[in-house]
Formats: C-alpha cells, sequence, structure tokens
C-alpha cells in the first residue's frame, strides 16, 4: 500500500492513527475507482482544457481570486469528462488518489489556501493555490500519466489476486 500511494498513504495513515485503518481506507478508495470508469481525454480535449488553463493563468494578473476560482472549475470539468465523480471534494479528492496520489494532497492544500480567508485570500496565496492546482491539472491532461496510473491499478489488482 505505501508503494503505491505514496505520501497519501503516510497522510492516511497519520489521519486514521493505525496501520490497519490506513490501509483498509486505501483498500476502499481502490475498490471504489475500479467501480469507476475512468477514461483518458482525447486529443481535441486535451488541447481545449490546455487552451483554457493558458487563459486562466492570464487572467491571474488582473484578477487573481476568480483565476483561481476558474482554475478549480476546469479541473472539476476535465476530471467529469474522465469519469471522476465530482460532487464532492473530499470524495473527490480520494476517488482522484488512487490514481494521483503524488499530486492529490497539492489539490487539497490548493483548496485550503483558495479559501483562506473566507475567500478573501492575499494573492501570495492564491498564486500558490494555482501552482498547487497546476499540479492536478498536469497529471489529469497528461497521457503518459495515464499509462502511470494504469500500471499502478493493475498492480494492485494483481496483489488483491494473490492475497486471496
Amino acid at each position: 500500500m505505501r508503494e503505491t500511494f505514496g505520501p497519501e498513504y503516510d497522510r492516511t495513515r497519520e489521519r486514521t492513527q493505525s496501520r490497519r485503518g490506513a490501509e483498509a481506507e486505501l483498500a476502499e478508495r481502490q475498490e471504489r475507482r475500479e467501480q469507476l470508469e475512468i477514461r483518458p481525454l482525447g486529443t481535441v480535449a486535451r488541447n481545449r482544457y490546455l487552451d483554457d488553463w493558458r487563459m486562466v493563468q492570464a487572467q491571474f494578473v488582473d484578477n487573481p481570486a476568480a483565476a483561481v476560482v476558474a482554475a478549480e472549475g476546469i479541473i472539476e470539468s476535465a476530471m467529469a469528462e474522465r469519469g471522476y465523480p465530482v460532487e464532492d471534494f473530499e470524495q473527490q479528492a480520494a476517488d482522484v488518489s488512487v490514481d494521483h496520489p503524488d499530486v492529490v494532497e497539492n489539490y487539497r492544500q490548493g483548496r485550503r489556501l483558495a479559501d483562506s480567508d473566507g475567500g478573501g485570500a492575499p494573492t501570495e496565496s492564491l498564486q500558490q493555490a494555482m501552482r498547487r492546482y497546476r499540479m492536478l491539472f498536469d497529471a489529469l491532461v497528461d497521457p503518459d500519466r495515464d499509462d502511470d496510473a494504469a500500471a499502478r491499478s493493475a498492480s494492485w489488482r494483481r496483489r488483491q489476486r494473490v492475497a486471496r
């Protein structure tokens, strides 16, 4: 589990305060993820998201708060188009942690930074939020990352079959 989930394993273990609890939660996430039909973005959609992201980055200069909100919208749209449920942020983060455990904490931190100070976050916090959002955005639109996620999922399924 630690190998599969990396820093997300440590975060979950710290939160649950036990190895057994962390591994049970992460196994539940993996099983939930296996039920989802996650698909890669096509070339046209990928290019559209990349163009949208460039526009949001340009918007940041004039209106940082609006740019961060738009960036989050782009991420949610890309996640939904790929097949991830996006109704609840914590569930969304848990679902994406299976495929992208190396960047999901950045997504959570970006959300906290964007939401800090009751929506009146300072520009520096918004800038950090954009950087952290960008890490997940890149993972969602990069076709090579899809191959990595598929390999992790296949490895997990093999280990589950052996364990049974």
